[in-house]
């Protein structure tokens, strides 16, 4: 079967599959050869790396995966530019924004386009995820509400056993930045990342801004992708207090009300605030208390929230 076309003559539009690699030739290698095993035919890949100390078209045998292209980056452009990048240099229908550190599954290209073709009114579409090292557990099975009085919103199915319960598709709040395929024509209307967000929090931004331009969020759980969680970060990285602090605030900052803006503040002035420190403090986490400051610190100096 020729590219570009499917059994019973349907048209199988190019997927542009966009990944960030960064000191991790490895864990990209694997990704790489997992793309090996996809069903569908009419992708590509683009490989954004971003500021590696070695650079990965040295490490990579770029023959194995002919339809890869490696771009590099000389600055280190955080996961919003590192996939701004990517997405200014493919040429596809649909943007399949995936971390480097998951393993794809052979349908699982076909199984996120469907609810596109579907739903005109569908954005966003985004598998279940689950865990490379125990395969029974969910990671993402959609997201519930942004509470915005807290800033917090939380994953449907987080480290839950999978038995099924999460097997229906349907509309979800948020996509999940380990997976996420989106159609090019929401990006030419939205916009790409927000860069300023460089690290965490970003899809839950873009995916306000999908849905506000009254786009949908999908889950699609015949489509699933095994995820080695925080390869790149770490779970417990200062680098990932300092964003997650920053960015829960900055989030917050660019989509609240007044009204909701003056409760979160108050709230988090009052509990998150004080309540981390200690935490921190009382663990020895010296550096984790000065990132999780900085994050705060970062907002009250940075003037305006609404430039992308």
């Amino acid at each position: 079967m020729a590219e570009g076309e499917r059994l019973g003559g349907g048209r199988q539009p190019l997927i542009s599959l966009i990944t960030i690699n960064y000191n991790q030739a490895e864990v990209t290698r694997q990704f790489l050869d997992s793309s090996l095993t996809l069903d569908y035919q009419n992708y590509e890949i683009i490989i954004v790396d971003n500021a590696s100390e070695w650079r990965l078209d040295t490490l990579i045998d770029q023959r194995r995966y002919p339809k890869a292209r490696f771009i590099r980056s000389e600055n280190n452009l955080g996961f919003t530019g590192g996939n701004n990048l990517g997405m200014q240099e493919a040429r596809g229908e649909y943007f399949f924004i995936v971390n480097n550190d998951t393993e794809l599954t052979p349908n699982l290209l076909d199984e996120l386009l469907r609810p596109f073709t579907e739903n005109a009114q569908i954005g966003v579409v985004c598998p279940k995820i689950k865990y490379f090292d125990d395969p029974s557990l969910v990671q993402y099975a959609g997201y519930n509400p942004m509470n915005m009085l807290t800033g917090t919103a939380h994953i449907v199915g987080f480290d839950q056993l999978d038995k099924g319960q999460f097997d229906r598709p349907g509309p979800t709040n948020f996509a999940h930045g380990c997976a996420m395929m989106v159609s090019r024509r929401v990006v030419e209307k939205v916009g790409r990342f927000a860069e300023r967000f460089f690290l965490y929090y970003e899809e839950l931004d873009w995916s306000q801004r999908i849905k506000n331009a009254h786009f949908q969020i999908y889950y699609q759980p015949s489509a699933t992708i095994l995820h080695k969680e925080s390869v790149s970060v770490g779970r417990h990285s200062t680098l990932k207090t300092y964003y997650m602090t920053r960015n829960r605030i900055l989030y917050m900052r660019r989509h609240c009300s007044p009204v909701q803006r003056l409760v979160f503040y108050s709230y988090f002035v009052g509990a998150v605030l004080p309540k981390h420190l200690l935490n921190f403090l009382i663990k020895g986490q010296l550096t984790h208390a000065k990132a999780f400051t900085r994050g705060v610190v970062w907002n009250l100096t940075s003037a305006s929230a609404s430039p992308v």
